[in-house]
């Protein structure tokens, strides 16, 4: 009998500036790989211009079994894949797919930053949307914005959400 082998999302850490790059020559290999995107407005000394840039600098997320893992690491520019507690990082697929679906939205905004930047503030529940259910951390003194945590990766979201989308979260 076949062993099935398993597909599982994990993240890979890329070299600089490479991710749309990569995305594109893991996908040309057949990898179910996905390089999350958001539209961001930039000022050019001539004019503004709307232009799509990675949602996590350096990270492009693959969907592989294991019999697939050197033919991603061969990839140019892949650097390595992100590690947690000695093994390749699993992210799970719920927390792919409530990406995919935030990004979806009009208007959407995310905003990465490192865990470390951040003190423990009010626990929050998140009342309506696509991230219905979810609990967050508040950010110092604003009511307009919750952490909602990929432990897999170790970085936060800051998503910005209408106060009356919050209620305090109780233990």
């Amino acid at each position: 009998m076949e062993k099935v082998l398993e597909k599982k999302w994990h993240a890979l850490y890329t070299k600089p500036r490479w991710e749309k790059k990569i995305d594109a020559r893991l996908l040309l290999k057949g990898i179910d790989s996905w390089c999350p995107l958001q539209k961001v407005e930039r000022q050019w000394s001539d004019r503004k211009k709307v232009i799509e840039e990675p949602l996590f600098k350096s990270y492009v997320f693959v969907r592989i079994d294991e019999s697939e893992r050197s033919n991603v690491l061969m990839t140019d520019g892949v650097l390595n894949f992100v590690y947690f507690l000695g093994k390749p990082a699993v992210i799970k697929d719920e927390e792919v797919n409530t990406i995919k679906m935030y990004l979806a939205e009009k208007d959407a905004r995310i905003s990465i930053i490192t865990e470390e930047g951040f003190r423990q503030g009010d626990k929050i529940r998140v009342n309506f949307g696509v991230f219905m259910d979810n609990e967050g951390t508040v950010l110092k003194g604003g009511k307009k914005k919750v952490y909602v945590q990929l432990q897999s990766l170790g970085q936060v979201m800051v998503v910005e959400f209408p106060t009356e989308y919050l209620s305090p979260a109780f233990l």
